[in-house]
């Protein structure tokens, strides 16, 4: 808001006659200017703009972190328990490996934990989930898989890593893992990230329909959640106690999915989701359910969502994202 202070011409002239009658001056004196006295102006410093945590949407106080976005590979079997650091997580991606179990993206931007396992290999998958300029944490690949990591550009770091250790009360493969803080801190990013997903409040989300409970389904793996005092609890989780992910919505997109050309050392063939194109979504938040499409430009374009009416956005905190499979897979939710 501007604030102006203004003298008028006329009020300075009186005031100089009426100075110069009373005080004797002489005839020679210049007369006052009413031109030398300069409105002044005062600014108020206009508030900042807000900015926001791309992987929540919540309000950012504070400078942006030095390091990239970290995204480090968790298994998700029994094997893993419990799993390390997922409670600290800015968000989760869960998505298909071979046999139909499942295996974690998890999220590192905001908040980074000291440890955080068991680590994983990655998928080529990943090319779809992993945004352009973070960095994977990762026990490796298959060749094949690398090479096409390799292929996309993003960068990794492995066992032989300052940072990266094994666990010798575990047993392998279950037993790597890493000091990621530590690991954070040897990492530089040119630039702050985009959002993830798009981002509003509450206010913004369309009523939907009541849903307490869902279960995203991979096959040979369920991941089940109950809404519980404004936030959703993994009631199947394998997470060390005290350490959930907090997840205030559950992201469920339903995804084509093909093979990766190649198998593991069990024989089974290893998936590929193909997380581009189109597809159905399901967002849970609030104990409700809102249905709509999502699409995607390539591997490395931006999720959009949508319903009906228009643009749907996902209320900023903290987001679990179920890459279910279109066929072989399902999602159920009880009211």
């Amino acid at each position: 808001m501007r604030h102006r202070l203004t003298v008028s011409v006329a009020a300075l002239a009186a005031a100089s006659l009426l100075l110069a009658g009373c005080g004797g001056g002489s005839d020679d004196e210049a007369p006052d200017d009413p031109a030398s006295s300069e409105p002044t102006t005062s600014q108020a410093s206009a508030p900042p703009e807000p900015v926001y945590w791309p992987l929540t949407g919540l309000e950012r106080k504070g400078k942006a972190p030095k390091h990239p976005v970290i995204v480090t590979k968790v298994d998700n079997t029994s094997s893993s328990a419990p799993q390390v650091g997922l409670g600290s997580a800015d968000l989760v991606v869960e998505e298909l490996v071979e046999g139909g179990y499942t295996r974690l993206a998890a999220f590192y931007y905001s908040k980074v934990p000291a440890d955080i396992g068991p680590v994983r290999s990655m998928r080529a998958s990943d090319i779809g989930i992993v945004p352009q300029g973070a960095t994977v944490v990762t026990s490796g690949a298959a060749q094949v898989t690398i090479n096409r990591i390799n292929g996309a550009g993003i960068p990794w770091i492995t066992e032989g890593a300052a940072g990266v250790y094994r666990d010798n009360t575990r047993s392998a493969p279950y037993n790597l893992f890493a000091h990621l803080a530590d690991i954070s801190k040897r990492l530089k990013a040119d630039d702050e990230p985009p959002a993830y997903l798009p981002w509003g409040t509450e206010a913004d989300l369309p009523k939907g329909g009541k849903a307490s409970s869902l279960t995203a389904d991979f096959g040979a793996h369920t991941t089940s959640w109950q809404f519980q005092n404004g936030r959703y609890v993994n009631t199947d989780s394998y997470a060390a106690q005290g350490d959930q992910f907090p997840a205030t919505s559950v992201l469920v997109l339903r995804v084509k999915v093909g093979d990766a050309g190649y198998k593991d050392p069990a024989g089974y063939p290893v998936p590929e989701t193909k997380f581009e194109g189109t597809g159905t979504a399901l967002l849970f938040h609030g104990g409700r359910v809102v249905r709509g499409t999502w699409s995607k430009d390539g591997l490395t374009g931006q999720i959009e969502l949508s319903t009906k009416k228009g643009e749907l956005t996902v209320p900023a905190g903290h987001t679990w994202v179920e890459l279910v499979p279109a066929v072989n897979g399902d999602v159920t939710f009880t009211k």
